[in-house]
Order: structure tokens, then C-alpha cells, then sequence
């Protein structure tokens, strides 16, 4: 989401998505974890951890990324429930297991239309830094992707820059559906 917030104050048409059978939020302990539902909105998410444990959310960090999910988007949405949300030229994924579902996705797909996109993996470990990171990172390629006449004949050599620019490795492909 924090990609998705700078994405969109840059200008970009983005959408996010969560690829599991539900959202996990951090709990009390790693055995209880907050659970809900795809399409529950951030508010009652927001809502219901500050009656639970203020200090705790707060400390936590989880009460102000919720805050900042309200600013980008009402509730959090499942990928593999997306097909009728339109085309993406590029997905952006930040961890190889979601970049191997949406690919797997992808190809299940029945086809209506041939059309390519691309799908790019930049491994973010999952903390608020890190994220404040991955979204300047994830900002600066789809920046280098728009600015090329024809991304599919350049995403070769502008995947190569990156990587040396920045020593992050990603993994990409191009798919159709």
C-alpha cells in the first residue's frame, strides 16, 4: 500500500491487491493474529484494533498504516478476484511468492483477449521501512518503464540499470492474457 499511495500522488493509475485467502494483520502474538476478510474496510479494521489495544496498535505501527490505507482506498482487495477491474500494462509485485500466484493466475485465466502484460518482482521485506524504500524504488522503474518508446523491446536493458543502480535483483516476465 505504501507503493500504491506514492504511485497514485505521482500520477500513476494504480490498483493494489492482496493475493491470500485473507488479510493478516500483526496480533498480540504471532499465534494471533487479526484476521479478515478481502473488501473489509480499513476503517472497521482501524476501528476495531484501537478498541482492542490502543498502545499496542499504535507501537505497533498497524493504527497508522491503517490510517493511510483509508487515504488511498476504501478495503483491500483479493488479485485472484480482479478480472473484471480491466487491463494492467505492469504488475509490481514485492515478494516472489505473490509474483509466482499472479503469474499462475494469469495463465488460468480464460483469454478474451490477447494482451501482454509485464510482472515484476522487487523483493520487500515486509516493515515500514522497508516499504518506505520499496515504494521509492517501485516509483523510479515504473518512472524508467513510462519514459521508453516500447517497453517490451527496452525492459531488458531497463531492468540491467536498476539493478546496478540500485543492486536489487528483480525477476520479471512478460505474460498474456
Amino acid at each position: 500500500m505504501e507503493a500504491h499511495a506514492l504511485l497514485k500522488r505521482q500520477g500513476f493509475d494504480v490498483s493494489s491487491y492482496g493475493t491470500g485467502a485473507h488479510v493478516k494483520l500483526p496480533g498480540p502474538s504471532l499465534r494471533e493474529p487479526n484476521v479478515y476478510d478481502f473488501g473489509t474496510p480499513y476503517k472497521f479494521m482501524h476501528d476495531e484494533l484501537r478498541r482492542k489495544d490502543p498502545d499496542l496498535y499504535k507501537r505497533n505501527g498497524i493504527l497508522p498504516m491503517l490510517k493511510r490505507n483509508l487515504g488511498v482506498k476504501n478495503a483491500p482487495q483479493r488479485w485472484q478476484d480482479n478480472a473484471a477491474d480491466g487491463c494492467f500494462d505492469v504488475v509490481m509485485t514485492f515478494e516472489e511468492k505473490v509474483f509466482d500466484t499472479v503469474i499462475e493466475d494469469l495463465n488460468n485465466r480464460e483469454q478474451k483477449m490477447i494482451r501482454s502484460v509485464l510482472i515484476i518482482n522487487l523483493e520487500v521485506k515486509d516493515n515500514h521501512e522497508e516499504a518506505a524504500t520499496g515504494a521509492k524504488l517501485a516509483l523510479d522503474l515504473c518512472q524508467d518503464i513510462e519514459s521508453a518508446d516500447c517497453w517490451e523491446d527496452a525492459i531488458d536493458d531497463i531492468v540491467v540499470a536498476f539493478e546496478r543502480q540500485q543492486k536489487r535483483k528483480l525477476l520479471y516476465t512478460i505474460s498474456f492474457y
